[in-house]
């Protein structure tokens, strides 16, 4: 087994459970349904060019750091923003069509949330090696909270952590600051596991951290990443065995 920290901070979506992955597939996928409606009613737009706005609007809503912060907390409303951006770029405006697209696509993926395989043996594990552990994540209190208990996670953390709770999310540096406090552990001492470059490698190395990327799909860094992840991991269960080279970021 590989050394271990003292105390590991844990992303939950997409990390702990698969929740937001896969956006191309999953709008493609729950456009589809609308299919007759959109090629109908969107003028000069498919299923494919709607898809593709939305993914655009997406970015660009999401980028905004200060807006972001928000509208993480209503997801709902940020998705429904979302594609009524999307429409826009086509020319085109139907607010109602807008949020019920939306709001299927919400509804799509809280009924496919799911645990990662590996997720409950893993944290057992390191529970029982004295590793102490803290879930680290953004979004509206009750929705994560909902998910918390869904997967019955809350059992293996010595600290939860909630941006719609603790009133500030990643990545913020008093989120770690404030979690390894609740874990009486020094930033040298800890790691910081998910999926997000700048959320779980980037800010938690700058604070002294290790970073360790979850790339479960093997996609890679991005083309241009700057990041510089200590250990790129395909299974949450690669944090019980000896750090391959090939895995490490050069």
């Amino acid at each position: 087994m590989i050394h271990l920290p003292a105390a590991i901070l844990f992303d939950l979506d997409d990390t702990i459970i698969r929740a937001y992955a896969k956006p191309v597939e999953a709008w493609g996928r729950l456009l589809s349904r609308y299919r007759e409606t959109l090629e109908g009613g969107v003028p000069g737009a498919d299923v494919e060019a709607v898809r593709d706005a939305i993914l655009a609007s997406a970015n660009a809503f999401w980028k905004d750091q200060a807006a972001a912060a928000r509208w993480r907390l209503d997801i709902v409303g940020a998705r429904r923003l979302v594609v009524q951006g999307g429409f826009a770029r086509l020319g085109h405006r139907d607010d109602d069509l807008a949020t019920r697209i939306a709001d299927a696509f919400t509804e799509m993926r809280q009924a496919e949330y799911a645990l990662c395989p590996d997720a409950h043996d893993t944290l057992a594990t390191l529970r029982r090696a004295g590793v102490r552990l803290a879930l680290v994540t953004n979004g509206r209190g009750e929705v994560q909270r909902a998910k918390i208990e869904r997967f019955d996670l809350a059992r293996y953390f010595d600290h939860v952590q909630i941006e719609g709770e603790f009133g500030r999310g990643k990545p913020e540096p008093d989120v770690y600051r404030h979690a390894l406090g609740k874990l009486g552990c020094a930033a040298p001492d800890a790691w910081m596991v998910g999926d997000n470059l700048e959320w779980e490698v980037v800010t938690p190395q700058r604070l002294g951290l290790r970073g360790i990327w979850y790339d479960p799909d093997g996609d890679g860094l991005p083309a241009g990443s700057g990041a510089r992840p200590d250990r790129i991991i395909a299974r949450l269960a690669d944090l019980l065995i000896d750090d391959n080279p090939s895995t490490r970021a050069e």
